[in-house]
């Protein structure tokens, strides 16, 4: 971690976390249609940091709120149909969230590429861990020092 990604006494304004691969196969909240174990280690870390908002990057849907209710879909960060910065920025102006400070990003390079598009000094406490083992196991850490559990 870079100092500019310590993350110190100050409760963060918006945690945004990753969509995930795994999903539900019916309808449901953003908050549970994501299963993968890499999401839920992010979720897990997020509420940990007890931030006043927290939305989900989607790959399809761009910025979700925990209630809002999607449809199963299958869109990488990258394809096609996939979201863009430039939909990203108007979805966090429309939101009024453009402004916020601090912001975290949880998740690897891809998602924190997207996430300083709209917000350049959000704090990425992922930086620098290698793979998704790294990642998983700064999650817990960093869920441990936040929680004291």
């Amino acid at each position: 971690m870079s100092a500019n990604d310590h993350l110190d006494c100050l409760r963060p304004e918006l945690v945004v976390i990753p969509c995930g691969s795994r999903k539900l196969s019916a309808p449901a909240p953003a908050a549970d249609m994501y299963v993968g174990s890499y999401h839920r280690a992010c979720r897990k870390a997020a509420d940990a940091l007890q931030s006043e908002r927290l939305l989900i990057l989607s790959a399809r849907h761009g910025l979700l709120d925990l209630d809002e209710v999607i449809e199963p879909y299958d869109t990488a960060h990258g394809a096609a149909d996939a979201i863009t910065a430039e939909v990203l920025l108007e979805q966090a102006t429309r939101r009024g969230i453009v402004f916020l400070d601090p912001v975290v990003a949880l998740g690897g390079a891809r998602h924190v590429d997207f996430v300083r598009a709209i917000w350049p000094h959000a704090r990425t406490p992922l930086a620098g861990a290698g793979g998704m083992g790294q990642q998983m196991a700064r999650l817990a850490a960093l869920r441990k020092e936040w929680t004291g559990i």
